[in-house]
């Protein structure tokens, strides 16, 4: 065994340690400017899917996330307690439910994009706008199927 410190031994210098890391620090970040609207980051994406579709089935809402059914049925409980959306059978399909967000998610949705777009803005402006837009583009290119 050498004596002599291994840089390779640096979390700091392992992709997966820092990705992690980053995307941890983004959600504490948006987590707390979404707080004051009784959400969190996950709440969001959802209402992101919902307000820019038509009413969506539960399933289309977890497949468009990446999440599965479980998850996101009790994701859209907490949701539906809070009056922020509402779910009704599938009059052509009565075993799916249609999700749609309320008067009150559609505020709450509003609310919620400008403080998820400030603390993103906030979490992004050490790298600046250019670098910003690449770190995007290079992520959407690992992530594609």
């Amino acid at each position: 065994m050498s004596s002599e410190p291994s840089t390779s031994a640096d979390p700091h210098e392992v992709l997966g340690y820092l990705l992690k890391h980053a995307a941890l620090k983004l959600a504490a970040s948006t987590d707390a400017a979404l707080e004051p609207l009784g959400i969190d980051s996950k709440d969001f994406g959802a209402l992101r899917v919902l307000a820019h579709r038509e009413p969506a089935s539960q399933l289309q809402v977890a497949q468009t996330l990446g999440i599965d059914r479980t998850t996101m049925v009790a994701l859209l409980d907490v949701l539906e307690r809070k009056g922020i959306v509402t779910r009704r059978p599938d009059p052509a399909d009565r075993r799916r439910n249609v999700v749609q967000l309320t008067e009150r998610g559609l505020q709450t949705y509003d609310a919620a994009q400008a403080a998820y777009g400030k603390a993103e803005s906030t979490f992004l402006a050490r790298i600046g706008p250019g670098r910003s837009d690449q770190l995007r583009r290079t992520l959407r290119t690992l992530v594609e199927d």
